[in-house]
């Protein structure tokens, strides 16, 4: 690990793994050989906490890291690792995505700090519990449906559908002792429950004690075009290197299109949260997408950056916003609306993105060498 342009990739795993990872027997094999071809010595580097003090050691020789571990894990968040990535960075090391940088842009509450920028909706931000109890039921009975996003989270974790019976908008304020229809967005189906409003309130308390007590709930406007699924923009720092397309279950336009659909029979969009279906990645010139790409690229991305003072070097070296489409335009034009900023851990991607992430990975290091 003392070459000069050697790159640490950072992944979590077990004992057994740290003694036997190899560039090529990982699910990050591709990265490997991208940056390998790229002329980069690249080395796995399998984390836990327990060997913290080790893998700091060892990020400490490198020229760089590039790291792909969920900040929210069924073995942990990443408030361990953090720590050891702000040490590293410190002396020198150039680290990609930087904790700070994350902490800004790969939070739900970038969609409430962000909200005016041109990708926003009606989005809300409750930093105790009890705004959230007196400000929730009001904003729920006006829209009929909203949706709640705890600040941090992955993979659907933490995030709500909820909706007053019959999800009609202008609806009295529901009583805390009302009915209301919840769905998970972990479950990734049509699957909803019953509950009494105040109790599954209470269940939401935890996410503010969470992380030392700074965590945040989002409130989210429901977008009713969620039958036509979300777009996932795929970006090295501030390009557009791909895409990806996802539907609800029976509703991708192959299954609309095939003989026998049933319309009367697929979900409709109130009944939507989770999308089960496959990835269908594109690359940056898919000729469909070319408005959103050039609004992110031109106008979106610029102003997030002078929001939350994020230079272009800073960047995650990979990472990727999902987008849902909003209300149609009086001339039937496409709207989007930001659902959500990844900023870690990555995949899958398209394979555009790596000769792109390469390239971006030897800029860093030689502006670290110049500078």
């Amino acid at each position: 690990m003392s070459e000069p342009r050697a790159v640490a990739v950072v992944f979590r795993g077990d004992a057994d793994l740290r003694r036997s990872a190899t560039p090529a027997n990982t699910r990050l094999a591709p990265i490997f050989t991208a940056l390998a071809d790229g002329g980069l010595s690249a080395v796995p580097v399998v984390y836990a906490d327990e060997w913290a003090g080790e893998v700091r050691d060892q990020l400490l020789a490198a020229s760089g890291v590039l790291v792909w571990v969920d900040p929210v894990a069924g073995d942990g968040d990443r408030s361990v690792l953090d720590a050891v990535l702000r040490e590293v960075a410190d002396a020198g090391v150039w680290v990609a995505a930087h904790p700070d940088v994350i902490a800004k842009m790969g939070t739900k509450e970038v969609l409430y700090t962000t909200k005016d920028l041109g990708w926003g909706a009606d989005i809300h931000l409750y930093t105790t519990y009890e705004e959230f109890e007196r400000a929730f039921p009001p904003r729920l009975g006006a829209d009929g449906i909203r949706v709640l996003k705890a600040d941090r989270g992955n993979a659907g974790s933490g995030v709500w559908k909820v909706m007053v019976p019959g999800g009609r908008p202008g609806a009295r304020t529901p009583a805390p002792d009302e009915i209301v229809v919840v769905q998970h967005a972990l479950v990734r189906d049509e699957t909803a429950e019953e509950v009494v409003l105040g109790s599954f309130m209470a269940g939401r308390a935890p996410a503010f004690s969470a992380y030392g007590g700074t965590g945040r709930l989002v409130d989210q406007a429901f977008c009713r075009r969620i039958d036509q699924g979300i777009v996932r923009c795929y970006v090295v720092q501030d390009r557009v290197v791909g895409f990806a397309r996802q539907y609800p279950r029976g509703l991708s336009p192959e299954e609309r299109a095939a003989e026998g659909f049933d319309p009367d029979r697929a979900p409709s969009a109130e009944q939507i949260m989770g999308l089960p279906s496959r990835k269908v990645m594109y690359g940056p010139e898919e000729p469909a997408l070319q408005v959103l790409r050039s609004r992110l690229e031109e106008e979106w991305l610029p102003a997030m950056q002078r929001r939350l003072e994020i230079g272009t070097d800073r960047l995650p070296a990979l990472w990727d916003a999902d987008f849902l489409f909003g209300p149609e335009t009086a001339d039937g034009a496409d709207t989007y609306v930001l659902c959500e900023i990844n900023a870690s851990s990555v995949m899958p991607f398209p394979a555009e993105a790596l000769p792109a992430l390469v390239g971006a990975t030897r800029g860093a290091l030689d502006h670290s060498v110049a500078g």
